[in-house]
């Protein structure tokens, strides 16, 4: 423990700070669960919802400092993957998709060749 004064308060500090972000971060994994729970059930209603409130509470998490933005980003975009998972369901397996980069490209058009001009000196 310390004995400083200044050390003492940062303690005190360092303790509420802590216990702070952990109910911002618990309030995080809450919604998470629930929008799992709603994606594993293949409710099309409730994950909407559930992803909206998730979102919000990271970027609340963000405003007040717990979590770095670029986390926040990572997971919204991993819970917007997910979601999107039950709420638009992906293409047939059978679906054609083309072979290569060129085949998917639309055709380019021709160059067409500029006359040469002459450079003075």
């Amino acid at each position: 423990m310390p004995i400083i004064k200044s050390a003492i308060k940062r303690v005190r500090q360092a303790a509420k700070r802590r216990s702070h972000n952990l109910q911002v971060k618990r309030a995080i994994h809450q919604d998470i669960r629930r929008l799992n729970d709603a994606v594993a059930a293949g409710d099309t209603k409730q994950v909407p919802e559930a992803l909206r409130q998730a979102i919000s509470e990271i970027d609340r998490a963000v405003k007040k400092g717990t979590i770095h933005r670029n986390t926040a980003a990572r997971r919204k975009s991993q819970l917007t993957k997910r979601a999107n998972t039950v709420v638009t369901p992906t293409k047939a397996k059978g679906a054609a998709k083309p072979k290569t980069k060129a085949a998917a490209k639309p055709a380019a058009k021709k160059a067409v060749a500029k006359p040469a001009t002459k450079k003075s000196r």
